[in-house]
């Protein structure tokens, strides 16, 4: 339980979660909107930094060197995020929001500041590691605090804002980063974090004052030590396999047995252990369940045509590799005014289920259309059917985290969001890895067709070719290769779609349960005492920040 307690005066919660005499919600005071500003910038850091850093890989490998060691800036980053994103939620449950939320930013930073610093390139990939262990932090905090501060039912406004935060790193990242490398340096790619860090830093330290805690056992070292093994096999499964390694080679063998059995144990402890990393208990609700496999198949989905949609439009269209982000931004557009839509109308309704199904109906769709582009496409038609994609991304990027949230009682706030962050996560992963192994097989089956040997010799080592790469290939081989490439995506785009069949039929599964908060119609069902209790903490939450 807290430690200390708030001299405002809060309204008593009704059996409806409501304050009492609230007829509808209440307007948030100045400081938790500064608080949500902060969060928002949190959040754009964890989001950007690959974003920007991309462009610049060129650049620094010519200045430090290590080629063979450049996959693992981005790797080292990734699995630091990754294996940490559970533990910060489970550090933050116990011994208070805001501590490891501003410890995760001041180790993003340090990261930072000591990349840009780098002297070879496995100093870079140490401190990328540091950034990661930060910012698997960043995501959990700005989750977790929202749950703390924002009723569910009054969450759904905030929706547009957190994709809007998602499509201005996607759009603006790769921009940002060449401009910093050729005009600043590529060190700058690294340091640009620091004045945004000190920014979020400054106003959470300020103004976001939540309840200390006082954890009743000890962290369980086990259970963190066995999920971060397994989960960084994972990962590296996913990255290596088909690229550095042959899916069928020893080293992937023996990292999907490691991952497994460290998976299966790290379970076992769980049920044992008395402060669990992620106790296994959330995952009786029903929809919180549903809410992670819908979670993991967006994430699937989501970042495979992120990486497809690109290469597609500078192969097969011939646009510039140079405003890549641009190329995304039918997509991210319609995935922003959706979700801005979808969260007033939770609201002001306090319904939901209908938006998965719509959702996962939708992004079906959107890839179906997408998997019919072929070599005479045309950008608008293509700009379209990102668009429907889009509207389906939409519904489902900020709803999955508020019905899982809501399914748990607040002291479990913490976990509830690092394992739904988690689910995400790995869901891109397997996506990339297995949407990338169809498409790079059917990429060199049609150049072998089309071009020969010769052919097959060019998508040999990578069947994603660059623009430079592909402008110097004879007329016969590129364009047999914009074939491959439509070949590929098509390929990858109906694997997507099949995959998005799963997410909704777990949508209709969906109970919708009522949201806690201060909507007009919220009302619960009679007995529902974490309803109660959860928004009384809520309630004294937001009385702290002011």
């Amino acid at each position: 339980m807290a430690e200390k307690t708030t001299g405002n005066a809060v309204p008593s919660p009704e059996p409806g979660g409501a304050a009492s005499g609230t007829a509808k919600a209440e307007p948030q005071p100045r400081s938790v909107r500064v608080v949500l500003m902060a969060l928002m910038i949190a959040m754009l850091l964890a989001m950007l930094d690959n974003m920007i850093v991309s462009p610049a890989m060129p650049t620094i490998v010519g200045d430090l060197g290590g080629m063979a060691h450049l996959s693992w800036v981005v790797t080292g980053y990734t699995l630091a995020t990754a294996a940490s994103t559970p533990i910060w939620g489970k550090l933050g449950d116990m011994y208070g929001r805001k501590g490891a939320f501003l410890a995760s930013i001041v180790i993003f930073l340090v990261g930072s500041a000591l990349s840009g610093m780098a002297q070879d390139m496995g100093q870079l990939i140490g401190f990328r590691a540091i950034q990661g262990l930060g910012a698997g932090g960043l995501m959990v905090g700005v989750m977790a605090i929202i749950g703390d501060l924002v009723p569910p039912r009054d969450r759904g406004k905030y929706m547009g804002m957190m994709t809007g935060v998602m499509a201005v790193a996607m759009i603006g990242g790769p921009l940002v980063g060449g401009t910093i490398t050729d005009h600043l340096g590529w060190r700058w790619a690294f340091y640009i974090n620091l004045p945004l860090g000190v920014v979020a830093l400054a106003m959470v330290t300020a103004v976001l004052h939540l309840p200390k805690k006082k954890a009743q056992g000890r962290i369980d070292y086990l259970g963190a030590a066995l999920l971060t093994v397994g989960i960084s096999a994972l990962v590296l499964v996913t990255t290596w396999g088909g690229s550095e390694y042959a899916w069928g080679s020893a080293v992937i063998m023996e990292l999907i047995a490691i991952g497994v059995v460290a998976l299966i144990g790290f379970l076992l402890v769980q049920k044992r252990a008395a402060e669990p990393i992620m106790p296994l208990h959330i995952f009786r609700s029903r929809n919180f369940s549903l809410m992670s496999l819908i979670g993991f198949i967006t994430g699937f989905v989501m970042f495979g045509a992120m990486l497809f949609l690109p290469l597609y439009q500078q192969a097969v269209q011939g646009a510039s590799a140079t405003n890549s982000g641009l190329l995304l931004l039918p997509m991210l557009l319609s995935m922003m005014a959706v979700s801005m839509v979808a969260g007033r109308v939770t609201t002001s309704t306090g319904k939901y289920k209908i938006f998965p199904i719509v959702g996962t109906a939708l992004m079906i769709v959107g890839f179906v259309l997408l998997s019919t582009m072929d070599t005479g496409t045309t950008r608008l038609t293509s700009g379209l059917y990102m668009a429907v994609l889009g509207a389906g991304m939409g519904f489902l990027m900020q709803i999955t985290m508020l019905v899982a949230q809501n399914s748990v009682e607040m002291k479990d706030m913490g976990v509830a969001s690092s394992s739904a962050t988690l689910f995400r996560t790995l869901g891109s992963s397997f996506g990339v890895a297995i949407m990338g192994a169809l498409f790079n097989r059917r990429v060199q089956d049609v150049m072998a067709d089309r071009a020969g040997e010769l052919g097959g010799k060019v998508t040999e080592k990578s069947a994603q070719l660059d623009a430079a790469s592909l402008q110097q290939l004879p007329a016969v081989i590129r364009d047999a290769y914009q074939h491959a490439v439509s070949s590929g995506t098509h390929a990858a785009f109906l694997l997507g779609a099949a995959i998005g069949v799963a997410a909704l039929l777990a949508s209709f599964f969906v109970k919708e349960t009522p949201l806690r908060g201060s909507g007009p119609a919220d009302k619960k069902p009679a007995g529902d005492a974490d309803g109660d209790s959860a928004q009384a903490v809520r309630d004294q939450h937001v009385a702290e920040v002011v």
